[in-house]
């Protein structure tokens, strides 16, 4: 039995990922609640739709999943990159893109940033290369 995300959903229906989570929660879309997250099956999904539910698709992807450490961040510079991270991810995509998902966690006591990336390795690759010349040009 295939089983998709909110997120896998919200992709191939072409919708937000908020619309999908509202039918979830009206009840318009049958999901079952795993831990913090939704999981629909293509039976339900299909059901919904009313259309046959695609299966995966054939072509190869790859992805990056990466945590980066940034020492020496006070609560104002963490604010500024993660701002600057959000604005960047958020900002316009090339048709077809994947957004990346991206998480920043400020340690105040180590004085340390994590941002952690998941997603296109171009793309990912490209908001790295942004934290770090945002980063150097701080020294």
């Amino acid at each position: 039995m295939e089983v998709f995300s909110v997120e896998q959903v919200a992709a191939k229906l072409g919708l937000h990922v908020r619309t999908v989570r509202n039918y979830v929660r009206d009840g318009r879309l049958k999901a079952v609640r795993i831990g913090k997250q939704y999981r629909i099956t293509a039976d339900d999904l299909a059901a919904f739709t009313g259309l046959p539910v695609a299966g995966p698709r054939p072509d190869r992807t790859a992805e990056l999943s990466s945590v980066a450490e940034l020492g020496g961040v006070d609560r104002a510079l963490a604010d500024r990159i993660a701002t600057l991270v959000v604005a960047s991810v958020n900002g316009p995509r090339d048709a077809g893109e994947r957004p990346l998902r991206v998480e920043t966690i400020h340690d105040p006591d180590r004085a340390t940033l994590k941002i952690i990336v998941l997603g296109d390795l171009a793309a990912a690759a490209d908001l790295l290369r942004l934290v770090a010349s945002f980063t150097e040009g701080m020294t």
